[in-house]
């Protein structure tokens, strides 16, 4: 979860989508440990992984896997059904390494 304080499409992500109850279950039940990068003040280290992936700025959601396997990089709006499908996809014992 790549965002800043002033973002509003990260905060519209974060209350609609990233907290709800089912991407939160989700979450848990395949062991996705959820790390938050924050750009507020424009942090180099973050600029540069932002740049790894091509996008200018934030908001930005990667899911890294366990065993090594290629991040996947969501569009910057997120919907609650796009998140659970891609969670389904990862095998729980891969997504908890």
């Amino acid at each position: 979860d790549f965002t800043a304080a002033w973002c509003i499409t990260c905060k519209f992500n974060e209350k609609t989508v990233l907290e709800s109850s089912a991407v939160q279950d989700a979450f848990r039940q395949h062991g996705i440990v959820k790390l938050r990068a924050d750009w507020t003040n424009g942090d180099p280290a973050i600029t540069k992984l932002l740049q790894q992936f091509g996008r200018p700025g934030v908001p930005m959601y990667v899911l890294y896997h366990g065993q090594g396997g290629e991040p996947y990089l969501f569009p910057e709006l997120l919907t609650k059904s796009m998140i659970l499908e891609k969670l389904e996809t990862i095998p729980k014992s891969v997504a908890s390494r």
